[in-house]
């Protein structure tokens, strides 16, 4: 599994410094929001992205409104690597939206980065798209035929130039409704002109998208540790279908007539994409992961001296499973946080070590006990293999292996770069051949009930695989879009 995208926008914010006493608190005693007073707008998306930098790592890029013009900063890499040589403490403005990206659509090149700006006959329009659009080629080809110059080879331009075609013949917003007629697939969209910012998630609200207020300005992030990072206040989910739009008027919200009877937002923000520090679709992932674990150890209890995670995902599930089982929770596994997509392998040899190199198990800790190991999935299997022997080589006595999600046997489409089916150990193993391949004693997975019913409780509404507002095709290969 690969991260999406991340996407932060803010509105209205002013510099406040000038007008603050030395030393003299805002009104809401935010100290955060005191220090954010401070920066300018594209300093804030800065430390936005910085927040959701665990979304994407190929690209990052911030557009801003400056002097009544927008302008686009971004390139190939982290966020510190791409603004390390931009003085942003130079640049002023009141707006701004930022993107970091992982392509599921379009290669990892500079012209696809983010956002992505064009003129039209309304004037400038820039983009910052998380998601993916399952007609982006029906939808190209059209647009071509009708004179569209593209010049990227990512879907996130055909919604874009999609807008700019029907903005042609009305107004911006009513532009946007008719594009957003056309599209099918996952999007949480954020829209910048010299005049507003605009935030749009799909009918069925797969990818997320949360609105913030600062001080005396407003926010969109694709999760709340964004929002977090810069003092601003959780106001509450964009909803599936709307459309928010926000200027020196204030925010107001527009929703189709024609909106689906149930949403399907994706499940696997609560498994493992999203922060655990975040708010998402309107419940704590922390919480979600903790009780996931709670009720891991509810369906697929085993007799074992300690409960160790893989970390750093599989740990609020690990707390969780400790914590219903009644054995003692031990960080057997050490992570290496230095190591990230920068780190070089020079040598054969040196890439061979593999997930040594980013994980290494406290031996005085593990020797002799029986190990329930827990994480948050199973991919392909091969890194756990290596895990589990590396566990072994540690002393155990036995590794049990508990995952806090269901199988994944299917591909997604909507925003989430998965391997193809037939790379998929469970879409093509039993669980007996899983357990023999991977080398552990035992093994489980969380059902589909009881993930539902974890996520359920962490908002205090009743879900079942019948009754729920998630997509979970990855594991049940119910695809709600065609």
């Amino acid at each position: 599994m690969r991260e999406e995208c991340g996407i932060f926008g803010i509105w209205g914010h002013e510099n406040e410094r000038a007008s603050l006493a030395e030393g003299a608190p805002l009104a809401n005693g935010n100290s955060l929001a005191e220090a954010a007073a401070s920066l300018s707008a594209a300093r804030l998306a800065y430390l936005g992205l910085f927040a959701l930098q665990h979304r994407g790592q190929e690209s990052a890029g911030i557009t801003y409104l400056q002097e009544g013009r927008l302008k686009t900063i971004k390139g190939m890499g982290l966020v510190s690597e791409v603004f390390l040589t931009q003085n942003l403490e130079a640049v002023s403005g009141t707006a701004a939206i930022g993107h970091v990206r992982y392509s599921t659509t379009g290669s990892s090149v500079l012209e696809n980065a983010q956002p992505i700006s064009v003129t039209y006959a309304g004037g400038q329009l820039a983009a910052a798209h998380n998601g993916n659009l399952v007609n982006a080629d029906t939808l190209r080809e059209m647009l071509e035929k009708q004179g569209s110059a593209f010049q990227t080879t990512s879907d996130s331009e055909v919604i874009i130039q999609l807008i700019v075609s029907h903005a042609a013949s009305c107004d911006l917003h009513q532009g946007i409704i008719k594009a957003m007629s056309f599209i099918k697939g996952a999007y949480a969209l954020i829209l910048m002109t010299t005049n507003e910012l605009i935030g749009i998630r799909d009918e069925f609200g797969f990818r997320p998208l949360c609105i913030g207020r600062l001080n005396d300005s407003f926010v969109l992030a694709s999760e709340s540790c964004a929002l977090d990072i810069i003092g601003a206040e959780y106001v509450r989910e964009v909803e599936p279908g709307e459309m928010v739009i926000i200027n020196h008027s204030g925010i107001t919200s527009q929703k189709p007539a024609n909106q689906p009877a149930e949403y399907r937002q994706c499940i696997f923000e609560h498994i493992y994409f999203a922060r655990p520090d975040s708010k998402v679709f309107g419940r704590s992932v922390y919480n979600v992961r903790k009780q996931s674990g709670r009720q891991l150890a509810k369906e697929s209890p085993v007799l074992a001296d300690m409960i160790v995670p893989i970390p750093d995902s599989g740990v609020p599930a690990a707390l969780g499973y400790a914590e219903g089982c009644g054995i003692k929770y031990e960080l057997g596994l050490i992570r290496n946080h230095y190591v990230g997509r920068t780190f070089i392998n020079p040598k054969q040899s040196i890439r061979e070590l593999g997930v040594s190199i980013k994980l290494n198990p406290v031996k005085d800790i593990i020797a002799g006990n029986r190990v329930v190991l827990v994480d948050d999935s199973i991919v392909r299997g091969t890194t756990c293999k290596k895990i589990i022997k590396m566990i072994r080589d540690a002393g155990a006595s036995e590794v049990h292996l508990r995952i806090s999600s269901p199988p994944i046997k299917h591909s997604c489409f909507y925003g989430v770069d998965t391997p193809d089916p037939a790379e998929l150990i469970a879409a093509t193993h039993s669980l007996e051949e899983i357990r023999d391949f991977i080398g552990v004693d035992s093994l489980a997975y969380l059902s589909l009930e009881g993930l539902l019913s974890a996520a359920s409780s962490a908002r205090g509404a009743a879900l079942s695989v019948e009754n729920n507002e998630f997509c979970a095709a990855c594991f049940d290969g119910e695809y709600p879009i065609r």
